[in-house]
């Protein structure tokens, strides 16, 4: 009887995992990065803004390393502080590119062989503000290298996210100390 109920449960599991890739919202394919350089994206970015999603639900302080592993691998590392408990949550995760290196579209993964889109839509000459999209409209994140971004740039990157088809409005600003 157990084994007729995990698998009925398996069964059932993998066939919603399908039907919620196939209903998922997604958006057209829209232009990343080109001319993309690893190098100077490598190091600390801050969470200005996020559409909110359960890893990284109530944190504060988010910060996401990243650094060259010697495989050819982006080694990703995600950290936040719980807003209530102070606890502080890491995530360890690796990325690879897409595409090829010149190109600001990227595969990044926190569990195992499953990867998710990791899109660079907009980066200034200095690497120093960063608009990426996931790969549905449930992704979205505005990093900065500081706390803060400027007006201009928020503006920019928010109206460019809501022409391409995301709920702006359910943005979560990242508080930082």
């Amino acid at each position: 009887m157990n084994k007729k109920r995990t698998l009925m449960l398996l069964t059932a599991s993998a066939a919603g995992t399908v039907l919620y890739n196939l209903l998922k919202p997604t958006r057209s394919i829209l232009p990343v990065v080109n001319n993309f350089n690893i190098n100077k994206y490598l190091g600390r970015w801050h969470e200005i803004a996020r559409l909110d999603f359960f890893w990284e639900k109530n944190l504060k302080n988010v910060v996401a390393k990243y650094c060259l592993n010697n495989n050819g691998t982006i080694k990703v590392i995600n950290q936040g502080q719980h807003i209530y408990t102070d606890k502080i949550k890491t995530s360890i995760g690796k990325a690879k590119f897409a595409k090829t290196e010149n190109i600001g579209a990227l595969k990044v993964s926190f569990f195992g062989p499953f990867y998710s889109g990791y899109n660079i839509m907009h980066i200034d000459e200095n690497y120093q503000h960063a608009l990426i999209f996931g790969e549905n409209l449930n992704y979205l994140w505005i990093l900065s290298r500081t706390k803060t971004i400027p007006p201009e740039i928020k503006t920019k990157y928010l109206d460019y996210a809501k022409k391409s088809g995301y709920t702006i409005e359910n943005l979560t600003w990242t508080e930082h100390d």
